[in-house]
């Protein structure tokens, strides 16, 4: 052998000494990576994999009615499919053609998770019709009436399946780990509309019967249905927005920006291959920002600001459309696996489509969130992982910025240590070999080393000792199971943000608010102006500020969030009325969490926030109530 070959085999075997080193020494991660503690489908013996829908929805009664079935490949010759459910009465279930009916039981309880529905099949069985009906209640369905909507002469429904309410109304393997395809039939009343998270009509059924087909596959908790007065507007040939009438020009002028949004992402991360982008505006009390039900993402009218200052959102959401909706966590225990890339995405298309100084502005105000939130938790807080062991909880609970933020910043630290066109390489061959399938943090992390630390090694000998200095310096195994934040987490600087900082400077050093060099700010320039203020402000310079720049009376939702909390901090009464308002005006939780949690920080504030929630409750989604209701200590 040569010198050159000797020198291969050398750096070869130190090469795999140092990963199975690295390997014995990292944190122990937690068991049963691909199990989903969150279902009690038994979809290792029977798989679902297309269900037809036949459904009634009933606003007078609030229930929707119908049959859903389910196409099963029974991969054991299993004699029972064990679906999930919670709060349905089923009223009876049919196998194949519908003229034999089967037995079929419902078993006890279980917090979060409901109650299975076990069904007797033979091994030949290849299909099962559920007969069922959903509960007034049904977590997933909120019900408004016409006066909680924009237009207040309709009324309008639309659901929340994510993370685990699709069972609260169909009968189905409510698991990430499994994808269908679907069609439906919907019957609603004459004179509404409706759309679901498939192909859909863009104008009005006169009979009220909709029929929509889902071709691509998706897990359960991208189903989704909305009911109501709205109509159309085409944005591009293959983009466009569904809202009610009162609003349709305004959503519309704010989203056109999306085609360009798609074009982007399109480049830096393959195809996109859904066939039609469309977004869903809901009435307020959606809960969300935003919702990536596939090729029709819902979002929340307050991101309708009049200046498109607030398009993040959307990004967000398009992004869902390669992070999350084409390669999709296998369990809740990885939610960072949807968000995490949907978030470093999000920003990078923000760039692409609105230049660099606003992509950094984002990530500054997103590690300041993500700083704040970890100094919350606790620094050794088990949620601060990527990978969380959420066993015996509710998933919900996994639902926090350690798995946006934390997770954007893993990938931006692979970025700019692999540098951004090796990265968005690997990036579009992981989208393009894991398309409409699922994914661990194992997974990853296995596919990680095979492509990028081992692949040089064999394909580049001369270059293998940097791979193994790779290995150890991008810290995999601290940021996916480790607590906290490594310290190789990018700290991005933002220009732009410099000068606002000066800006707060010069106004604490006696410079008028009305002095201040504020021209050309972004809703991201005042949101980072508020959020570092000093802590202790007097009345009198909050009503300067309030005098000056209107904060008290700005429809942008962002900003009256940050500045409200101000308000309730220093006691700033001006705002109270502005601060009822908006909450009985929107169900947002991202806004209502920090607000009532910071009313209830003091006896007079939870004096306010237990009288403005008493109206508002009835108005807000379950999801957005619930986590209210531990906050305030609320008793029905």
């Amino acid at each position: 052998m040569n010198s050159i070959n000797l020198n291969i085999i050398g750096r070869y075997v130190l090469l795999s000494l140092f990963v199975l080193l690295i390997a014995g020494c990292a944190p122990e991660t937690p068991p049963d990576q691909d199990i989903d503690f969150h279902t009690f489908a038994n979809v290792d013996e029977v798989v679902v994999t297309h269900m037809d829908f036949d459904l009634n929805v009933n606003f007078d009664e609030h229930v929707i009615s119908g049959r859903a079935s389910l196409h099963l490949n029974n991969i054991t010759g299993a004699e029972e499919i064990v679906l999930d459910t919670r709060d349905l009465t089923i009223e009876r279930v049919t196998l194949d053609d519908g003229t034999e009916e089967t037995t079929f039981s419902l078993g006890d309880f279980v917090e979060y998770l409901g109650q299975p529905l076990s069904i007797s099949i033979t091994p030949a069985t290849e299909r099962v019709n559920v007969y069922y009906q959903t509960a007034p209640h049904a977590a997933a369905l909120q019900w408004l009436e016409p006066e909680q909507t924009a237009g207040g002469r309709h009324p309008f429904l639309f659901t929340q399946s994510q993370a685990i309410l699709a069972r609260t109304w169909i009968p189905c393997q409510d698991t990430p780990g499994s994808r269908i395809t679907y069609n439906a039939r919907v019957q609603v009343p004459e004179g509404l509309m409706a759309v679901m998270s498939a192909e859909n009509q863009k104008e009005k059924s006169p009979d009220g019967v909709y029929e929509f087909r889902m071709p691509q596959t998706i897990p359960t908790y991208l189903f989704a249905l909305s009911v109501g007065d709205f109509e159309f507007r085409p944005l591009s040939d293959r983009i466009g927005v569904f809202a009610e009438p009162e609003i349709i020009e305004d959503a519309a002028w704010e989203f056109a920006d999306t085609e360009d949004m798609m074009g982007d992402a399109e480049e830096m991360y393959g195809a996109y291959r859904w066939g039609r982008y469309d977004i869903m505006v809901l009435p307020p009390s959606f809960p969300f920002g935003g919702m990536e039900n596939a090729r029709l993402t819902f979002v929340t009218p307050t991101i309708i600001a009049g200046d498109r200052s607030l398009l993040s959102l959307i990004a967000h959401e398009l992004a869902h459309s390669w992070a999350g909706n084409l390669v999709t966590m296998a369990t809740w225990n990885d939610f960072w696996i949807n968000e995490g890339f949907t978030s470093y995405m999000t920003n990078r298309i923000m760039e692409a489509v609105y230049g660099r100084d606003y992509a950094e502005m984002l990530w500054h105000l997103d590690y300041q969130d993500l700083i704040a939130t970890i100094e919350e938790m606790g620094e050794d807080n088990p949620d601060t992982r990527l990978h969380l062991d959420l066993r015996g909880r509710d998933p919900d609970d996994g639902m926090t910025s350690i798995a946006y933020i934390k997770g954007a910043f893993f990938l931006k630290m692979l970025e700019n240590n692999l540098g951004r066109e090796r990265f968005d390489n690997f990036l579009q061959q992981y989208f393009n070999t894991f398309a409409f399938q699922t994914m661990t943090a194992e997974q990853f992390l296995a596919h990680f080393r095979e492509t990028i630390i081992e692949a040089p090694i064999r394909e580049v000998p001369a270059e293998d000792i940097a791979q193994v200095e790779l290995e150890e310096q991008l810290k995999l195994d601290k940021w996916v199971y480790g607590t906290g934040l490594p310290d190789n987490c990018p700290q991005i600087q933002s220009d732009e943000f410099s000068r606002v900082e000066e800006q707060i400077e010069a106004w604490i050093t006696d410079t008028a608010a009305s002095e201040l060099d504020v021209d050309n700010w972004t809703t991201h320039h005042w949101l980072h102006f508020l959020m570092n203020l000093p802590d202790e402000l007097s009345y009198e310079q909050m009503g300067e500020l309030d005098n000056t720049f209107g904060f008290t009376q700005t429809e942008n939702s962002e900003i009256l969030n940050a500045w409200l909390l101000h308000a309730i901090e220093h006691r700033y009464e001006e705002a109270y009325p502005a601060l009822e308002d908006f909450l009985l005006s929107q169900g947002r939780r991202k806004f209502l969490m920090p607000l009532y949690s910071k009313l209830a920080e003091t006896p007079e504030g939870i004096e306010m926030a237990q009288e403005i929630y008493r109206e508002a409750r009835p108005t807000y989604h379950p999801i957005s109530y619930h986590s209210i209701d531990e906050v305030l200590n609320w008793e029905n």
